[in-house]
C-alpha cells in the first residue's frame, strides 16, 4: 500500500470556456482542477475553449493544484487537436473521455508522443464496454502514461439505461470492480461526481460512500462541494491517533521481529503498520500542500 505521491481528495470540474470560474479557481482549496473541453462546452465553442485551456494552464497561478484538462474523445472531430494542443501545454495531465478498452490507452499514448515524460494520461472509466475490461485497460498503467481513473457514473447509467439514485444502488458493483482494478495495477482512482450541489448532506453522504469504497478522492461540479469532500477524505484524529500507536508499538524494541502484537487491547498486524503508514504519510502530505 503506497503513499499516493500527493493528495487527490477534491478535483473540481470547470469549463474552459469560462474564464472567470478558472480564475476564481486559482485560490480554491481543491487538490485537483480539471478545465473541460468536453461536455461542459458547446460544440461550436470547442476551439475557443481549447485555446483558452492552454493560454490558463500557461498563465499559471494554480500554487500547488495539480491542472488537468479534459480532452474530447479520439473518436470526434476534436480529439485529436484537442491532444496535440495538450501535449504541448505545461498541463500536469491529460484526461480521456469515454476509454473502453485498451487500445483506446495505447491510442492516446501515441497520440500524446511529444508531451513531456512528466505529462499524466488520466481517464474516464463510464462505458459498459470498460466494465469487461477493467484489469486490462489498468494493465495500460505498467506500459504507458496511464496513472489515474475516475468514474463517469452519468455516462455509465445513460448506457446502462439504470436509474442514479443516492444510494448508487445499480452501480455498486462496477464501483467494487473498478477500484480492484487500480489497487492491482497501482492506479489513482477517484470517484464520480455528485449531480445534487445544493444540498451538502446528500454530497457527503454519496462521498462517505466513496470512501468506504476505497476511491482515493471524488470529483466535483460545484465549489460548495470542496471543503465537506477534502473532510471526507481527510485522515480523521482518531485515525491518525490510532496509526501513530500501532506505528510506535512496532517501533518497540520488545516487539522486533513479530508479526502480530497488541495494541490497546486490539489485535495488530503487520498489514495494520502498513496501513498505519501509509495513513500517516497521507496526512503530511495533505499538510505539505496546506
Amino acid at each position: 500500500m503506497i503513499a499516493p505521491d500527493r493528495p487527490r481528495r477534491s478535483a473540481l470540474y470547470l469549463p474552459a470556456s469560462n474564464a472567470r470560474a478558472i480564475e476564481k479557481a486559482r485560490n480554491l482549496p481543491a487538490d485537483v482542477i480539471i478545465l473541460d473541453l468536453e461536455d461542459a462546452v458547446a460544440p461550436e465553442a470547442k476551439a475557443d475553449a481549447r485555446a483558452a485551456a492552454v493560454a490558463a494552464v500557461q498563465q499559471g497561478g494554480f500554487g500547488n493544484r495539480e491542472v488537468a484538462i479534459r480532452a474530447n474523445g479520439l473518436d470526434t472531430e476534436w480529439g485529436a487537436a484537442d491532444l496535440e494542443a495538450i501535449a504541448g501545454s505545461g498541463a500536469d495531465a491529460v484526461l480521456v473521455p469515454k476509454v473502453s478498452t485498451p487500445h483506446d490507452i495505447a491510442a492516446c499514448e501515441a497520440a500524446l508522443a511529444s508531451a513531456p515524460a512528466a505529462m499524466q494520461l488520466w481517464a474516464m472509466i463510464e462505458t459498459c464496454t470498460v466494465i469487461g475490461q477493467l484489469d486490462a485497460v489498468a494493465a495500460m498503467a505498467g506500459s504507458t502514461r496511464l496513472s489515474l481513473w475516475i468514474m463517469g457514473v452519468n455516462d455509465l447509467a445513460k448506457e446502462m439505461r439504470a436509474r442514479l439514485t443516492p444510494d448508487r444502488t445499480p452501480f455498486l458493483p462496477a464501483l467494487t470492480l473498478a477500484v480492484c482494478a487500480a489497487r492491482a495495477h497501482g492506479v489513482t482512482i477517484l470517484d464520480g461526481v455528485c449531480n445534487e450541489f445544493r444540498d451538502l448532506s446528500v454530497f457527503r453522504a454519496e462521498a462517505e460512500q466513496g470512501l468506504l469504497y476505497g476511491f482515493d478522492g471524488k470529483t466535483l461540479i460545484h465549489p460548495d462541494q470542496i471543503t465537506p469532500c477534502n473532510e471526507v477524505f481527510s485522515p480523521g484524529e482518531a485515525e491518525l491517533t490510532q496509526a501513530r500507536a500501532i506505528i510506535d508499538a512496532f517501533a518497540l524494541p520488545e516487539n522486533a521481529g513479530k508479526g502480530a502484537i497488541r495494541v490497546d487491547g486490539k489485535m495488530a498486524e503487520l498489514l495494520h503498520l502498513e496501513q498505519a503508514k501509509r495513513l500517516v504519510a497521507i496526512a503530511e502530505r495533505i499538510g505539505a500542500l496546506s
